[in-house]
């Protein structure tokens, strides 16, 4: 059997988030027997204490199945104890730390991925600011040095092992929102690119998505688990699945029929270091 990650984002416990998606995410994780589950971010809405202890329990329930990888999002930081002072910026990620450990976390090696995380998210920072004041706070950017850190581990793998990036911003623009995640995002693109890795996993823009970064590195943007779906749609999370020669992303999204999440699309990308990927998508269900 093929390993395989979960993949899902943006639960947002708080005001926003769906308890019955949370525990039909909770149920079905023990039939899909992953090799890990990675959170890429959002955990709550106004990280507050209670919505962190909420995400603790969470995880702790995902974490009886398979390791949990988690990263900050946006709405995990406290920005605003730091806004726009580049020293001291631990001040931010205090709150979240205390609940999930440290701030980038720690690289999980297993014998056939290498999992690797940077936090995209720094609220009102130099690097994240734009022309536009709707993106305060909201977009995400890519340090140079963190992603150097990263393709310094890659370039030690095994080279058998799938190089998985994790972000918490969109990469690519998302289809409803036409919006990017990170500010700079074509040098953001470009970075990750030449960091070597085969795979990212992002949110954010609270649409899933499953695409092609330069014909080359194979992107899954999970939905949401809140009530804020883009465009009113069936929420979604993701599973990977990946042999020598292909990387499958399934989407699974709720059925209101069945009050569970059952799989719909899945998109198959062929993969092989030494050559371009390329994208045969295919539906079912």
């Amino acid at each position: 059997m093929s390993s395989s990650i979960l993949h899902l984002s943006d639960i947002h416990f708080g005001g926003v988030a769906n308890l019955a998606y949370v525990r039909g995410a909770e149920e079905i994780v023990p039939q899909l027997d992953p090799t890990v589950i990675v959170l890429s971010g959002d955990l709550t809405q106004r990280a507050r204490h209670g919505e962190f202890q909420a995400a603790r329990n969470f995880v702790r329930a995902l974490e009886r199945t398979a390791p949990v990888y988690v990263i900050p999002g946006n709405h995990d930081v406290q920005w605003w104890w730091r806004p726009l002072v580049p020293f001291g910026s631990e001040a931010k990620f205090r709150k979240y730390s205390r609940y999930f450990g440290p701030v980038p976390p720690t690289a999980l090696s297993l014998p056939d991925l290498l999992l690797a995380g940077v936090s995209t998210s720094h609220g009102v920072a130099w690097g994240s600011l734009t022309p536009n004041l709707r993106d305060l706070a909201v977009k995400g950017h890519l340090p140079r040095d963190e992603i150097a850190r990263v393709k310094r581990m890659y370039d030690l793998a095994d080279p058998t092992q799938l190089r998985v990036l994790v972000v918490h911003h969109n990469v690519l623009r998302g289809d409803i929102s036409q919006r990017m995640g990170l500010a700079r995002w074509k040098q953001a693109q470009q970075r990750i690119v030449d960091s070597g890795a085969d795979l990212v996993l992002c949110g954010h823009d609270h649409q899933e998505n499953a695409e092609l970064l330069d014909q080359k590195v194979v992107v899954s943007c999970a939905g949401t688990l809140s009530t804020r779906s883009r465009g009113g749609r069936p929420v979604v999370f993701n599973r990977i699945r990946w042999t020598p020669g292909a990387i499958h992303v399934e989407l699974y999204r709720w059925d209101t029929n069945r009050n569970a999440f059952k799989s719909s699309d899945i998109y198959a990308f062929a993969w092989d270091r030494t050559m371009s990927a390329r994208v045969r998508p295919a539906r079912v269900g």
